[in-house]
């Protein structure tokens, strides 16, 4: 399968997660898979004049296009021209490149809530007309517009995440090479059900604190993120938490809230990121399938019967009181 990627309006950081890839790491998975990365950006030894032959050969039709992946939101600015993001040496806005590859790829794909939604790129007063390859925010449109669908007869794959983990990308990529990723396997954002059919709640080592709504204060503290400091776990749609970055890490693991990165326009939550908005001292952000009656009944019940040993390590920045045993039968 021959992949080309291409980086537009954004940081990198989701090629800088790739890097991370380790297992195996990215070039065997690539290889694995029956990928040729036939040219990146950043990781390519080719330079710009090697790379402009191979565009001109896959918009002649000399050289087959597999997958087109974009990193980074769509520039649109000034005006709808595309020239605050022209490609060097060719004197052509990138999306005008993107417009004409994607048109001729068998599958396209965009790595990262930039390429998929517009992102960070696109907060603010957004001076760029940054969107994604086909959504412009949470509506569908974008630079390819909502009609779009590849070669393959799909639309554009939103590999979704700031930055995307390097699993998510590479099984993508595997299960394209394989012919094994179809529409019944996206949601409805076109993100892949592989990772957005869990929550970054599931595997979170502070559910037993969530599950007693012993809530940290302080950033520092043990307690769930939730009801205080802004956690979004209970609705991000992705496996952080289960499928780990290198082997270990996720944002809660780490001590910092989930602020939902996989979903449309989460680089402006209206609020604070580390601060809960409430109504009645109700949490705004509930889990996505509980009732706020239910989540009222819960909480207090839970809050009643927190174990002192929860309640303790909660507002701690480390474990302050070990779990005990019960008592041997007499």
């Amino acid at each position: 399968m021959n992949l080309l990627w291409l980086q537009s309006g954004g940081c990198g950081g989701c090629t800088m997660s790739l890097l991370c890839a380790d297992t195996p790491d990215l070039l065997t998975r690539l290889d694995a898979s029956g990928i040729d990365l036939i040219w990146h950006p950043s990781l390519s030894e080719a330079g710009m004049d090697e790379a402009l032959r191979l565009f001109e050969d896959i918009r002649s039709g000399h050289l087959r296009l597999d997958a087109l992946c974009v990193e980074g939101s769509l520039l649109r600015g000034p005006h709808g021209t595309g020239r605050f993001h022209m490609l060097a040496g060719t004197g052509q806005p990138m999306i005008e490149w993107v417009r004409e590859l994607a048109a001729v790829a068998r599958y396209c794909v965009a790595v990262g809530s930039c390429a998929a939604f517009g992102g960070v790129t696109a907060g603010g007063s957004n001076p760029t007309d940054a969107c994604g390859l086909q959504y412009d925010g949470r509506y569908p449109g974008g630079l390819l517009g909502k009609d779009y669908r590849s070669g393959a007869g799909l639309p554009a794959i939103n590999v979704a995440g700031c930055p995307t983990h390097p699993d998510w990308v590479l099984d993508t990529l595997h299960l394209l090479a394989r012919g094994e990723l179809g529409a019944d396997d996206l949601d409805d954002l076109a993100r892949p059900r592989m990772y957005t059919d869990l929550l970054a709640h599931h595997g979170c080592p502070r559910n037993e604190f969530y599950e007693y709504k012993a809530s940290a204060i302080e950033p520092s503290d043990l307690g769930c993120l939730m009801e205080h400091l802004g956690c979004m776990g209970t609705q991000a749609q992705a496996d952080c938490n289960v499928r780990t970055w290198n082997g270990e890490g996720s944002c809660t693991r780490g001590g910092y809230a989930c602020i939902n990165c996989t979903a449309p326009e989460f680089e402006e939550p209206g609020h604070a990121f580390l601060r809960t908005p409430t109504v009645a001292g109700i949490p705004l952000g509930l889990p996505t399938d509980m009732p706020k009656a239910w989540f009222i009944a819960l909480s207090s019940l839970a809050k009643a019967a927190t174990p002192q040993r929860i309640k303790e390590n909660a507002r701690a920045d480390h474990v302050v009181a070990r779990p005990g045993r019960k008592p041997d039968r007499k």
